[in-house]
């Protein structure tokens, strides 16, 4: 433990590089500054609770105040989370920040479910280590080991569905990974300070149809933006964007959850809404949707980065809230980029359409709601052998991806390394570096990906440097080598000032 300014702690490497110090901490906790949101906790020793810098209760005294990584090393240190503040809605603060690749991988097997169904020594042989060096590692640079962060990750998710809907104590167990009830009593009991009948007493949010969640994320989010950037790639019937609202249909025979998904006004928080979904999709279904809208970003550490850059730096200035939109399904990202090769967005659009029959319709009882669910592997490749309306190439691409991601030889899984990604794709037949940039910047929400061949990107940046020709794609990667590791973020900025020039 390292030992801050004004008799603060901070328990973190001692080399700085996963909590800000201490008086950085220290001020932002008691001005409940929100861009801080999920990027430390706050513990409080007089009364063995956490909280997130946010929390509304009185500011506590500064030399009973302990700051932690993360949620699960608080947890680890025998803290309770708070019922005030809620620290299971704070956005998640290791995505792509500790600058560790390996630790971060390891964080993202994690957060993506790797070990519920596996060990600690399976996730290190995935990351080619001993399971004593992944322990190491994650202690060092995350203040917890792999299981107190997978354990405290299903508890803080078992408290939010607790708090927020009416779904029974056994489907609520069910969600957070555990096979027996008595089991999640005595787990959340021990790590909660109380039973989940007692936190439950007096609450009653489920909606009309389905339940809803809070998802917060650290302000700004451009909302607007990313809805406006998702209904101009939408198929109708598989996706439903409105200018408040995204929509879709997620699951497999027999169960398919219907999603939604809004703003809550003046917080910083997005409502997610699921009709009959089964409780065991839940954790699936709040990363997705966290992926698709970037909600763990820490665009205040992206901007320090980018602003180098004057062009970006005024690109900021203007959009500050733009955030890098992900793609619900890896293999629906990839299909799509695929057909998306040197067309505009809207010509890709049209030939997507043209899948879209192929796609399994559902029953359901709103005329407007989405009544489709994306293709399989398995089924494009019998859509492929009849007359589809796309051009030959295209056609031998989807074979290609479609054949590789059934035969298990390219997966969307999160912690992949980047570069051995893109090149699995690219070794493709039809599949370029553009298209394996982009899959791994909207299906693995990869920060640094970066299309250095892209038209738009390569016109934006020569218009830039005053000769008015595009850049060569060398050229563009070269200039970009300063935005790393939030190249992905430079992109998205760069299309919107593309967008403003045309308006």
């Amino acid at each position: 433990m390292a030992t801050g300014q004004q008799g603060l702690h901070t328990d973190s490497d001692p080399r700085g590089t996963v909590l800000p110090p201490a008086l950085v901490c220290e001020r932002a906790r008691r001005a409940r500054d929100a861009r801080f949101d999920g990027l430390f906790f706050t513990a409080v020793t007089s009364t063995g609770i956490y909280c997130r810098p946010i929390c509304p209760a009185p500011a506590a005294l500064s030399r009973n105040v302990r700051y932690f990584a993360t949620a699960a090393a608080a947890s680890a240190a025998g803290f309770r989370p708070c019922l005030r503040c809620r620290p299971e809605l704070a956005p998640d603060a290791m995505a792509h920040r500790l600058g560790e690749a390996l630790v971060d991988r390891a964080l993202s097997m994690i957060a993506d479910g790797a070990l519920q169904h596996a060990s600690v020594d399976a996730l290190a042989r995935r990351l080619g280590i001993s399971d004593r060096h992944l322990r190491r590692l994650l202690l060092a640079h995350a203040g917890a080991t792999p299981q107190a962060l997978h354990a405290t990750q299903r508890l803080l998710l078992a408290k939010q569905l607790l708090t927020e809907t009416t779904l029974p104590v056994t489907q609520v167990a069910l969600a957070a990974g555990f096979g027996s009830v008595r089991r999640f009593n005595d787990v959340f009991s021990a790590s909660c300070g109380m039973a989940p009948g007692r936190l439950r007493r007096g609450l009653n949010k489920r909606t009309a149809q389905g339940l809803a969640l809070r998802l917060a994320y650290r302000p700004p989010l451009d909302f607007g933006a990313m809805l406006a950037f998702l209904a101009r790639r939408a198929l109708p019937g598989v996706e439903r964007v409105t200018p408040e609202t995204y929509e879709r249909l997620h699951g497999d025979d027999p169960q398919h959850a219907q999603v939604r998904v809004s703003a809550i006004p003046n917080r910083a928080e997005l409502r997610l809404e699921l009709i009959d979904v089964d409780a065991r999709e839940i954790p699936d279904l709040v990363r997705r949707v966290r992926r698709v809208f970037d909600l763990d970003a820490d665009l205040r550490t992206v901007h320090n980065v980018l602003r180098t850059e004057p062009l970006l730096a005024a690109a900021i200035e203007r959009r500050p809230g733009l955030r890098v939109p992900g793609g619900w399904a890896g293999f629906e990202v990839a299909v799509r980029a695929i057909l998306g090769q040197q067309v505009s967005v809207t010509a890709a659009t049209t030939l997507a359409a043209r899948l879209v029959t192929a796609c399994r319709q559902v029953a359901i009882a709103e005329a407007s709601t989405p009544d489709r669910t994306w293709l399989t592997p398995g089924t494009l490749l019998q859509v492929l052998k009849g007359r589809v309306g796309l051009p030959g190439a295209r056609v031998a691409a989807l074979r290609a991806l479609a054949e590789a991601v059934a035969g298990g030889r390219i997966d969307f899984s999160a912690g992949q390394v980047p570069a051995a990604f893109i090149a699995g794709l690219t070794a493709l037949s039809g599949i370029g570096p553009w298209t394996a940039q982009y899959v791994a910047m909207r299906a693995l929400g990869q920060p640094d990906a970066f299309p250095a061949s892209d038209l738009v990107i390569r016109q934006v940046l020569g218009r830039a440097q005053g000769d008015g020709r595009a850049l060569r794609p060398r050229e563009c990667e070269a200039r970009s080598q300063a935005w790393r590791p939030w190249r992905a973020y430079a992109v998205i900025h760069l299309w919107h000032l593309a967008a403003d020039t045309q308006e």
